[in-house]
């Protein structure tokens, strides 16, 4: 295979360790990460790999069911086009190439059995500041050959994903959330601003450029339980939001909670693109999560953001 810039196993997060600073992993787009294993027979939570900014290639050695979701990118096999969002079937030898995507920023692989990657806290995800899980704890490299567990390519009928649950990406998101414990309101209305991602973006967290709301004593907070989808706001003023590889604890004012709803967007955000939040209550999250958590379940069942 011919990696890209970053390609990384990923698959079920790991849940109830933050007490012991392993954060979450797994896909940064949880979404598209379950539609891909959904349209190959896997379970949601199979790992699969997640594909940051092509390009990428890979050759099979062996007869499989292939699908692609998240960042939509020129994408051909053995030379023609091949589509997102449906069933593909490969033969040995047939080899699939992955562009740039024009929106969006991580494309996600699944194929038909999961992938084998190494195990850790019950876990196949990649966690690369500590190197642990998916393939040696991390990413992917020229010439690196995975492998899958068997699958049932045979017995599949050609699936695609329903309209409802293509989430269209372009260069600008508008995310739901609601403060933080130490947002106080004061200085720039956070609900109002347009925010720009800087380059320094990772599994860790997005930085964001722009005004943001003044907070008393910001470099005196002791440090606090931490999540992904949090805003954060160190003292060289501006913001981080934060993604599934991020600390458990942080002691930075944490003023924004992007809701669970619309928390597999933020790992399709790329450099350049702007940001801006919907104020949204704790009891308006709480219905938005359940509506969007049917929406997904009717057709990925036993799926949970």
């Amino acid at each position: 295979m011919n990696a890209g810039p970053q390609a990384t196993l990923q698959g079920n997060q790991r849940a109830g360790y933050r007490y012991s600073g392993i954060p979450s992993s797994g896909p940064a787009d949880l979404i598209s990460h379950a539609i891909a294993n959904r349209l190959v027979g896997n379970h949601a939570s199979e790992s699969g790999i997640e594909i940051t900014y092509g390009p990428f290639s890979a050759e099979f050695r062996a007869p499989a069911a292939i699908a692609l979701a998240g960042a939509v990118a020129p994408t051909s096999l053995n030379g023609r086009m091949a589509s997102f969002h449906e069933t593909v079937f490969v033969k040995q030898g047939d080899f699939l190439e992955v562009g740039r995507p024009d929106h969006g920023l991580r494309t996600y692989l699944a194929i038909s059995g999961g992938i084998v990657g190494d195990e850790f806290l019950e876990s196949g995800s990649t966690y690369l500041p500590a190197g642990l899980g998916g393939f040696g704890g991390r990413a992917l490299r020229s010439g690196d050959v995975v492998e899958t567990s068997p699958g049932t390519e045979m017995a599949l009928g050609r699936e695609r994903t329903p309209d409802a649950l293509k989430f269209p990406l372009g260069n600008s998101f508008a995310l739901r959330a609601s403060e933080g414990p130490d947002y106080t309101g004061g200085g720039v209305p956070l609900w109002t601003e347009q925010y720009k991602a800087t380059r320094r973006a990772s599994r860790i967290g997005i930085e964001l450029d722009g005004a943001f709301p003044e907070i008393d004593a910001i470099a005196n907070l002791p440090s606090a339980g931490i999540f992904p989808g949090a805003l954060q706001l160190p003292p060289q003023g501006r913001g981080f939001l934060l993604l599934p590889d991020c600390q458990t604890t942080g002691g930075y004012p944490h003023i924004l909670q992007v809701n669970r709803s619309d928390r597999h967007l933020l790992g399709q955000i790329r450099p350049g693109d702007s940001v801006m939040f919907l104020h949204r209550t704790r009891e308006q999250a709480a219905g938005d999560l359940m509506k969007k958590q049917e929406l997904i379940a009717s057709w990925i069942h036993g799926f949970r953001l």
